[in-house]
């Protein structure tokens, strides 16, 4: 007889009983039987799918696929928003600027290291030196060394290529640009006059070109903010609360859907909506956006789907590497035949606003003479951007050139400039490659958890820290920090992410190269650098010598060791912060994302194809890299990426082939190709299957989501 269960008989048999309540004895289990939940009928999805079934069968034919599907991808810097029917979204400055009492002045947060002891004139180079690629150092401070690394990174490219070295072109650039005047031009001869608003406190709000056009927002009354910040994530730092980020965003996209796509609120219930996320994400910002579209805009129904996925769509292919070069974020993950590896993703927080700040930096080193430059007025920032988009380049083939520019302000005559420039044009992308000069610690300052920490709406086990940590980091990010971490704390992090690693792999088999195999057919040991090496866990990887044809910088030094022996109980503890991956005491006290977000672009890129598993793995996504984003646009980026990515995989994989880059199909942008790719999502029919209905939402809530996607 099973302990905890009593016998009838047996209690009756001895005497007085403890209890007068008659005890059952046990059923016959050949006698039991049920069907709950053995048929699709029994199951909200399956009553939805008949449902569903039944109005199509008698719905009249509607006109265009997709025309009454809109696509949103919001980002920090643009919002794209339109019909899946058009051929392109409607591209808006995703700000807005509302009405305030009393509005604070425009501020700008540096996201680039500066120089020390402010801006001092480039000195001759030194004669004792016949080497005409050498650099020579023009002061002590960290930021001259900073800048000395990423010139010799170029240089080294350059005599490669066999390119030639101007002399002495710092000091031609700045005494050229410090003795010149601008040029006036009258508002009837200037094509592009801007059609500013002097308007003082008359509309509630102003969103997208219409708030950059503002002559003066602190003298108007309105504060001018940005929703999302890194990628798309909540703007913590400018708003005080949640709540007043989702105002805003309903604004721009109630606004932006009324003016461009003639969509009136009333219309929201016959729209359905696909929201594009991005792949490493925060489970408060999907809630939020997924309240804010189904609750308070009321749309019909609702589609989430990672960029990534909506990248190979709109290429058309099925599996590859996308990397996604925002405006403050590169997101990188790996797509195997329609589905995002998760342990893949990596996020770094470096993008095309910070080849901008960098290029002024640059700039002013050598006299830029438009003086009165401020990076916090809108018009500006313009101005650097369109330098931006017009001059810089990857290609090593630089010459002292002469370019122009035009500065529009407000109440003034444009102004037509000269400038004259060497390699700073190149070393502004080159940032994305060389992060040393991005001042990291600063983007946390005056920030907040989006959530407060703590607080989950998910039931986690204790007894199993993977689970508690599966959106704090990835194996990809492990990866990229392991340098960074003790061999006892490597090891107890490897026993907390083993047992998810192999639930997520596929049937194939396949092993994380890095942490936890000493296998022959995987790079688990990586290249010291030959000069330098990683002294703390604040500093990126650094460079060392390079090993083949192409100057690049090789994979961060791996200095644990995986074999030595851990107690049981070193298991990682759980960390508190939102997305951190941070671990308390006794574990390893490391915000790993954070720290993997420090990484070059081209080892990142490398370190999130070893996360998908072993040669075979890292040869198929090494071969096809996809480039999407507005960064993508400079010229020569894909053969830098190419030559770096070839450098740091040749000697580590086994018979690896050529790295290929994969352009976006001919004709389309690859800043709006991951719309394109969630637009052809909304028009086919097996999406049908990931519809979430606002009934559902506030039945199931994320459970729902969990329930039509594969990724949450």
């Amino acid at each position: 007889m099973p302990r905890g269960i009593p016998n009838a008989k047996r209690d009756e048999s001895q005497g007085m009983r403890y209890t007068t309540f008659h005890v059952p004895p046990q059923l016959n289990p050949k006698h039991m039987s049920t069907s709950y939940l053995k048929s699709e009928s029994q199951i909200i999805w399956g009553r939805k799918a008949a449902r569903s079934k039944s109005v199509a069968d008698d719905a009249p034919p509607e006109g265009r696929r997709g025309a009454h599907v809109v696509v949103i991808h919001p980002g920090s810097r643009y919002l794209r928003v339109g019909r899946a029917s058009d051929v392109t979204p409607v591209t808006v400055p995703n700000v807005i600027a509302c009405r305030t009492i009393n509005a604070p002045a425009p501020t700008f947060s540096k996201r680039i290291s500066r120089p020390r002891n402010g801006n001092a004139r480039p000195l001759p180079p030194s004669q004792s030196n016949n080497d005409e690629y050498a650099v020579a150092r023009e002061s002590d401070d960290p930021f001259d060394e900073r800048i000395e690394v990423i010139q010799v990174s170029l240089r080294d490219r350059m005599r490669f290529y066999k390119l030639r070295v101007t002399p002495d072109a710092a000091i031609k650039a700045a005494t050229f640009n410090e003795q010149l005047k601008p040029e006036l031009i009258p508002e009837q001869n200037d094509p592009f006059c801007v059609d500013w608003i002097h308007d003082i406190a008359t509309e509630p709000h102003y969103v997208g070109e219409k708030a950059l056009r503002l002559a003066d927002p602190e003298k108007q009354g309105y504060i001018v903010r940005w929703p999302l910040i890194m990628g798309s994530r909540f703007n913590t730092r400018d708003y005080t609360s949640n709540a007043m980020i989702i105002d805003d965003i309903e604004s721009i996209l109630e606004t932006t859907l009324q003016d461009s796509l003639g969509i009136n609120r009333r219309e929201y219930k016959d729209y359905s909506a696909v929201l594009v996320i991005p792949d490493y994400y925060e489970r408060p910002y999907v809630r939020d956006m997924i309240q804010l579209l189904l609750v308070r805009m009321g749309f019909k129904q609702l589609c989430v789907q990672q960029e990534s996925l909506a990248a190979t769509y709109g290429a058309g292919i099925s599996s590859a590497c996308v990397v996604d070069i925002g405006a403050t974020t590169v997101s990188i993950a790996c797509v195997d035949e329609g589905m995002v590896v998760p342990e893949t993703r990596i996020s770094l927080n470096m993008g095309g606003d910070y080849i901008t700040e960098f290029l002024y930096v640059l700039l002013d080193r050598i006299c830029f003479p438009y003086r009165d430059i401020d990076l916090a007025r809108s018009y500006d920032w313009s101005v650097m951007e369109d330098l931006k988009s017009r001059l810089c380049t990857l290609t090593e083939n630089v010459a002292l050139n002469l370019y122009d520019f035009v500065v529009r302000r407000p109440r003034q005559p444009a102004e037509k400039y000269g400038l004259r420039a060497y390699d700073e044009i190149i070393l502004a992308p080159m940032c994305l490659f060389e992060p040393r000069v991005i001042d990291f610690e600063g983007l946390k300052q005056g920030t907040r958890p989006s959530q407060e920490p703590g607080v989950s709406e998910d039931i986690i086990d204790i007894r199993e820290p993977r689970d508690a940590l599966v959106d704090k980091f990835t194996q990809a990010m492990i990866i990229s920090t392991q340098h960074l971490f003790a061999p006892r704390n490597l090891a107890a992090l490897e026993s907390a992410t083993a047992q998810s690693q192999k639930d997520d792999a596929p049937a194939s088999g396949r092993q994380t190269p890095a942490v936890a195999t000493n296998s022959n057919d995987a790079p688990s040991e990586t290249p010291a650098p030959a000069k330098s090496e990683v002294t703390s866990a604040s500093d990126t990887p650094v460079e060392g010598e390079a090993t083949s044809k192409a100057p690049t910088p090789p994979l961060p030094s791996s200095t644990v060791g995986v074999d030595e022996a851990v107690p049981e109980n070193a298991a990682a503890s759980p960390g508190t912060g939102e997305g951190a991956g941070t671990a308390s005491s006794g574990g390893f006290n490391l915000d790993i994302a954070f720290e993997a977000s420090k990484l070059p672009m081209d080892v990142a890129i490398f370190n999130s194809a070893r996360a998908a598993g072993g040669d075979e793995k890292i040869r198929k996504y090494l071969q096809a890299v996809l480039v999407v984003g507005g960064t993508a646009l400079i010229p020569g980026i894909s053969h830098a990426l190419e030559s770096r990515l070839q450098a740091i995989a040749t000697p580590l994989v086994a018979n690896m082939d050529k790295v290929q880059i994969i352009p976006p199909p001919k004709g389309v942008d690859p800043r709006v190709l991951v719309w394109k790719g969630a637009a052809v999502l909304g028009k086919m029919d097996g999406v049908s299957d990931l519809w979430l209905t606002a009934n559902e939402w506030d039945l199931l809530g994320i459970r729902g989501l969990r329930e039509r996607c594969f990724y949450l």
